[in-house]
């Protein structure tokens, strides 16, 4: 079987789960505790991507995660996220300085003492912005879904019929220029349309249109720094729980990134 038909395969098969947990799932709870299941996963795959082999080193850089979003799920930290959301953009600034240099500087980065808290910075602002997302709004959600779906789906078929400029070829050969600019032109007319729908105009159709730009660009950031990871670590996916798909990081590398971005601009305008 090809790697595009099992991709398909995977991709039809988790659907219903996705769509069922954002909008039928009995209340915010279960759709927390799914993409709690989801980033915990990432975590432990996180582990091995850093080099770690002991289990009980493992085990407890997952169990401080838990922990982390437990926290959050039963603590009155409303105020927090928006700071950590903030904290998450600065750090994805830093990752783009990071993704540019990269083999040059993978000697400042590629040690367990600075992976550790990355993976955290990387998953636990991520949970916060999706779940924070679904309280606000289902459709919301799955309007950032539909953005890094669209985004990374038009960068596969741009590329493949378009490729020829490598977009980071030390980072990840098969990416192209022409890739994220199809990438970019799905997820931004999926973003005229939504905006059509809810009669945006004005300054919050600008608004709207440029926190959907900024989200697309970040998720291709957010691929680009686990592909760095994984090709320093010498592995092609971060794991093999979902077959033709990788690992749980695999699947939300570019989310890690986009879901604080988005995130944060709704909080600061508000809504839309």
């Amino acid at each position: 079987m090809s790697e595009l038909m099992q991709r398909a395969i995977t991709a039809l098969l988790l659907l219903p789960v996705v769509i069922w947990s954002v909008f039928f799932a009995p209340d915010a709870t279960a759709f927390a505790s799914f993409a709690g299941a989801i980033i915990i996963v990432g975590a432990w795959e996180w582990t091995r991507m850093m080099g770690w082999q002991p289990v009980w080193q493992r085990v407890s850089y997952v169990l401080l995660l838990s922990v982390a979003v437990v926290s959050f799920r039963l603590a009155d930290l409303a105020a927090f996220p928006p700071a950590l959301y903030a904290l998450s953009v600065g750090f994805w600034l830093l990752a783009l300085r990071l993704v540019a240099g990269y083999p040059g500087n993978a000697a400042l980065w590629a040690r367990s003492v600075v992976l550790a808290p990355v993976g955290y910075f990387l998953l636990l602002p991520a949970w916060l912005g999706l779940t924070s997302l679904h309280a606000a709004s289902p459709w919301w959600l799955m309007f950032l879904f539909l953005l890094v779906w669209g985004a990374d789906t038009g960068a596969y078929f741009a590329g493949r019929a378009f490729g020829k400029h490598k977009l980071a070829v030390a980072v990840s050969p098969g990416k192209t220029i022409e890739g994220m600019l199809g990438g970019l032109g799905l997820a931004l007319l999926i973003a005229f349309g939504v905006a059509l729908y809810n009669d945006l105009a004005g300054l919050r159709l600008i608004a709207f249109l440029g926190l959907s730009l900024l989200t697309v660009l970040a998720s291709v950031l957010g691929d680009l720094f686990e592909s760095m990871v994984k090709r320093h670590a010498g592995m092609k996916d971060s794991g093999t729980i979902f077959p033709g798909h990788g690992g749980a990081m695999d699947r939300i590398d570019s989310l890690t990134a986009a879901a604080p971005v988005f995130a944060l601009g709704w909080w600061l305008a508000g809504g839309f």
